[in-house]
């Protein structure tokens, strides 16, 4: 595999639909999630913490999720020299290798597998625990509040959407005010925090020629999905003509009905399509 750095939205974005064609990730969520954490800059560095890269990963989660998953993606030298500690904390014993570990982060192309492989990771974690099929928004509230706040507030939302989110996370509240607090003050509920991310999503996703809704049900994971009491099937995001009042009416349901008709191709996204079938050596 080629690492070198690559640094144009375009170049970005074949290393993103590459890592999506690799792992099966949905590539809108993908999307939409380099353009919230970095604003697509594979060298974006965060003032108060040690995110770096693409998809802002703090040195710990990286050489996690690198010693987890980089053999089988061209890293095993790498992988080879990340150990865990008995108390779970990562290192890397020779100062050298392990910033040449860490300095992976701003490669959009390592980058983007390792957000992929984190993300599919995530989503197993919380297909399993919720029982049900997980989508763009969930994956990244597994990636704002880790696997097992992303656990507790999906699973608080269901039962109790009005509840106040800063009264379970605190921290991140407190951290996160524009998140957790409307503009007068007031706590946000699950269902508005929920919302937010999914909007925010999308509106990245969007702002760099995405072809769907980084919220939406990830296509990587099915297709369509058999429920089990009775055989039905829920569509995936790659609808067909038939299927137009199904998209429609998820549209309306995230708030962004006509302002992408996702049956008719745009300049935007047909220039991405090519980014990816060249990235597949179409």
């Amino acid at each position: 595999m080629n690492v070198a750095s690559i640094g144009n939205t375009a170049d970005v974005q074949s290393a993103i639909a590459l890592a999506s064609r690799r792992t099966g990730v949905d590539f809108n969520y993908l999307l939409g999630q380099a353009q919230v954490e970095s604003g697509m800059r594979a060298d974006a560095r965060a003032r108060t913490s040690s995110a770096t890269g693409l998809y802002q990963f703090i040195e710990q989660s990286w050489l996690a999720v690198v010693k987890e998953h980089g053999e089988k993606h061209g890293l095993g030298w790498a992988s080879d020299n990340i150990r865990q500690s008995a108390s779970g904390r990562f290192t890397v014993a020779d100062p050298a290798t392990r910033s040449a570990i860490l300095d992976l982060r701003t490669n959009p192309q390592v980058a983007a597998l390792m957000a992929a492989e984190h993300a599919s990771d995530n989503q197993a974690a919380l297909e399993s625990s919720l029982g049900r099929a997980t989508n763009g928004t969930d994956l990244y509230m597994a990636h704002f509040l880790g696997l097992g706040g992303a656990r507790s507030f999906l699973g608080a939302l269901e039962t109790n959407p009005g509840r106040s989110g800063a009264s379970m996370f605190p921290a991140a509240a407190r951290a996160n005010r524009n998140i957790f607090y409307a503009a007068n003050g007031q706590p946000k509920s699950l269902s508005e925090i929920y919302r937010g991310f999914a909007a925010k999503l999308d509106r990245g996703a969007a702002a760099v020629g995405a072809t769907g809704l980084a919220s939406a049900l990830p296509s990587g994971a099915a297709e369509v999905r058999a429920l089990a009491n009775g055989g039905a099937v829920i569509p995936g995001t790659r609808a067909v003509a038939g299927d137009t009042p199904w998209v429609e009416t998820t549209l309306a349901n995230l708030n962004t009905l006509r302002q992408v008709d996702p049956l008719r191709p745009t300049p935007d996204t047909a220039r991405l399509a090519y980014l990816m079938l060249a990235s597949l050596g179409g």
